[in-house]
């Protein structure tokens, strides 16, 4: 069941109103693939610079389902860096600076062993690069991509040829409104589907999701967190539930060679969303890597019957 992501391995400075974490680890590869490997193994494509240290290798190790040989290493670049504030609001944030480093560099290359993956998620970069990267992966069952407004502002007409190569888009609201003119995340979705993709999953923050599909639609609530220390990759650790459960429930011998369903997707949307409950908890992955199955499959038992009481 090889599940790739390809995106951003960050070195983050976060601000919240609860505390302060200095160049902790973070991007968008990171969380999902931390995320994702609670249901099914995970491989990493990304680059990092020299500055990445002994101590941002030891957190990705303590997911042992990640696979890192796609991780490249520039000793004379910089590791992508990122710095932002949260207000008191934490759905609102303010970005205090972004460092390129390596992004600015051609992408990293797909190690041959990685080429026969059947998962593809492409997260969040530009999207003339997603689509490179997405030209490797000639066996995969789905591939899904992230975005986000910078893309729809300056590089639509790359994101637009994406969309019609990819079976899903995973964006917020605000997002989905910018790509579509439309306000309404139903109308939105659909609006997606006609640029290609076969689904649309729109994030709501604390409202929870919306998947449109060809298939039909499916909505769930957020899960309702007590404990909220830092928003940062919650997002993305979202997206790497709902593909790690994917991966894992179609590469099951019973459903062969047949399309991902419906069905698959929304139970996704159920895991991803009590995984990123937890990266809510903590800085950086500090919540995901001391999460247990036991605690997880707890938080997903007692959504599943908040989401459906009948």
């Amino acid at each position: 069941m090889p599940l790739i992501v390809t995106g951003t391995i960050g070195i983050d400075t976060v601000e919240t109103p609860t505390g302060r974490a200095e160049r902790v680890l973070g991007g968008s590869a990171t969380y999902f693939a931390a995320a994702a490997s609670f249901f099914a193994p995970v491989r990493m494509v990304a680059a990092v610079g020299g500055d990445f240290g002994d101590h941002h290798r030891s957190t990705l190790a303590r997911f042992p389902n990640v696979c890192v040989v796609g991780m490249e290493q520039r000793p004379a670049s910089t590791t992508f860096a990122w710095g932002g504030r949260y207000l008191d609001d934490m759905n609102v944030r303010e970005t205090l600076f972004t460092e390129l480093g390596v992004l600015a560099e051609p992408p990293p290359a797909t190690p041959e062993a990685y080429r026969d993956s059947r998962y593809v998620f492409l997260a969040n970069t530009h999207p003339a690069v997603q689509r490179e990267l997405l030209e490797g992966f000639p066996q995969r069952a789905i591939a899904v991509a992230d975005t986000m407004d910078l893309w729809i502002d300056t590089a639509r007409a790359d994101l637009e040829a994406l969309l019609r190569e990819i079976d899903g888009l995973v964006l917020n609201d605000q997002e989905a409104l910018q790509l579509t003119g439309k306000r309404n995340p139903i109308s939105a979705g659909r609006a997606i589907l006609e640029m290609g993709p076969s689904f649309a999953v729109i994030k709501k923050g604390e409202h929870g999701c919306v998947m449109v599909h060809r298939e039909g639609i499916a909505a769930l609530p957020a899960y309702p967190a007590e404990t909220v220390v830092d928003p940062t990759g919650a997002g993305d650790s979202f997206a790497g539930g709902m593909m790690g459960h994917v991966a894992a429930t179609h590469a099951d011998e019973r459903f062969g060679g047949d399309p991902v369903t419906f069905d698959m997707l929304r139970a996704g949307l159920t895991r991803g969303t009590v995984i990123a409950s937890f990266t809510l908890e903590s800085f950086s992955l500090d919540r995901l890597a001391s999460l247990s199955k036991e605690e997880l499959d707890d938080r997903l038992r007692e959504f599943q019957s908040l989401a459906s009481p009948a």
